[in-house]
C-alpha cells in the first residue's frame, strides 16, 4: 500500500514540474474539502485548470484515465464547484485534464488529455 502512494506522490510531482514547464501556474496541490479532492488546480493564460493525476508502472488494470471513473468524475466535480464557489471564481473559464503518468525504472512519461470532463 505504501508503495501505491509514494508511486502517487511521485506522479504527482512530475505532473507537477511538467506542468510548469508548460507555463502553467499551480494554484494549489491536493485541494480536499468534504466533497472530493482535486490533485493539481493550475492556471492556463485565463482558464483554470483541474487536474487528476493518475500515475502507473504497467498496464495490467488498464489504461491511468481508465480508473477516472463516473463516480471519481461527480466527486471531481464537486469539489471543483467547492472551490470555484469559495474562491469567487464562478464566472471564469475552467476545464477539467487528466495527466497520465507512466514510470518506467526511473523515468517518467506524461500524456496529458485536455477537456476530459
Amino acid at each position: 500500500m505504501y508503495e501505491r502512494h509514494e508511486l502517487g506522490r511521485e506522479g504527482e510531482e512530475y505532473a507537477t514540474k511538467y506542468l510548469e514547464e508548460k507555463g502553467y501556474q499551480i494554484i494549489k496541490r491536493n485541494f480536499e474539502c468534504k466533497q472530493g479532492e482535486i490533485d493539481i488546480i493550475a492556471k492556463d493564460k485565463e482558464e483554470y485548470v483541474f487536474i487528476e493525476v493518475k500515475t502507473r508502472q504497467n498496464l495490467h488494470y488498464g489504461m491511468p484515465s481508465e480508473a477516472v471513473t463516473k463516480k471519481k468524475q461527480k466527486h471531481i466535480w464537486k469539489a471543483t464547484n467547492y472551490y470555484l464557489y469559495s474562491h469567487k471564481l464562478e464566472n471564469k473559464y475552467i476545464r477539467f485534464d487528466v495527466i497520465e503518468v507512466y514510470k518506467k525504472e526511473d523515468k517518467f512519461y506524461t500524456n496529458h488529455i485536455k477537456q476530459i470532463l
